[in-house]
C-alpha cells in the first residue's frame, strides 16, 4: 500500500520516527524525484536474530578482520554512498528529500550507521533507524566484495548484543535470504511491532563505538545467540 498524499513538506525526522511506529516508510521514485511517498507493504521482510545465518566463506572473512568497521562515524558519506548506483540497483530511491530526514534522525539519537573501512576509504556500509527495541534497516552498499555484507554480521551482533527484538529488512531479496530473512504479513508485522516498540528501548551502543568490535567478536555473539 503506498500514499503520496501525506508526502509534503511539513514531514520532519519527529514525525517520521511516528510514521515508523505506524509501520509505514517513505521513498521516492528516484533520486531525481523531489516527493515522497509512503509505503505499508503487504508482506514485510524481516531478519530473525535468532535465525541470523552466516555462511562459512563470509565467516572467515569476518574473522580475519580484512575490513576495519565502525559505528556513527561516517554517516552522511554512508547514506551518500547507499545512494549511489549499484550493480544490481542502477537506480535509488534516496533523494535529497530523503538524505536531510534521515540525517535529522541521526542528529536526534534515532538513526545509526555502519561503516567498513579498507583502510582509509570507506567500502561500504549501512544505516537504519532504532525505535524501541525495533531497528529498521534502510539501506546498504559495497564498493569492495562482501563490505555489505560484513556491515550486517555487525549490526546484527550489536542488535543482539544491545536487546533488539525486531530487525526490519522491509523486502526480502535473495541476497537477505542468504541470511534468513524471511516475509510476514502486515497483520503480523504490526503485533512484532506494536511489542518491539513498547518494552524499554534497547541500546544501541551497548557494543563499543569508540573503537573497532572485532570480527571473532561479532560471530560469538551471533553464535551464543543461534
Amino acid at each position: 500500500m503506498t500514499s503520496r498524499e501525506s508526502a509534503a513538506s511539513e514531514i520532519t525526522p519527529e514525525v517520521l520516527l511516528r510514521a515508523y511506529a505506524c509501520g509505514i516508510f517513505p521513498m521516492a521514485e528516484s533520486a531525481d524525484d523531489p516527493t515522497l511517498f509512503w509505503v505499508e507493504p503487504e508482506m514485510r521482510g524481516l531478519i530473525p536474530l535468532d535465525g541470523f545465518h552466516v555462511s562459512a566463506r563470509l565467516a572467515r572473512t569476518v574473522r580475519s578482520d580484512a575490513f576495519t568497521v565502525t559505528v556513527d562515524t561516517a554517516f552522511k558519506a554512508v547514506i551518500a554512498g547507499c545512494a549511489e548506483p549499484q550493480p544490481e540497483r542502477h537506480d535509488t530511491w534516496i533523494n535529497k528529500r530523503i538524505r536531510d530526514l534521515y540525517i535529522g534522525l541521526h542528529e536526534l539519537g534515532h538513526c545509526h550507521s555502519v561503516e567498513v573501512w579498507a583502510n582509509d576509504d570507506l567500502v561500504g556500509g549501512l544505516y537504519g533507524v532504532n525505535l524501541g527495541r525495533a531497528f529498521f534497516g534502510e539501506s546498504m552498499f559495497h564498493r569492495a566484495r562482501d563490505a555489505s555484507k560484513v556491515a550486517l554480521v555487525h549490526l546484527v551482533a550489536r542488535l543482539i548484543a544491545g536487546g533488539f527484538e525486531l530487525l526490519d529488512t522491509q523486502y526480502v531479496t535473495e541476497h537477505l535470504r542468504s541470511f534468513g530473512a524471511i516475509e510476514v504479513p502486515r497483520r503480523r508485522y504490526r503485533a512484532l511491532l506494536d511489542k518491539a516498540i513498547a518494552e524499554e528501548p534497547a541500546d544501541f551502543r551497548a557494543l563499543p563505538v569508540d573503537h573497532p568490535v572485532s570480527g571473532a567478536q561479532a560471530l560469538h555473539i551471533i553464535a551464543e545467540r543461534g
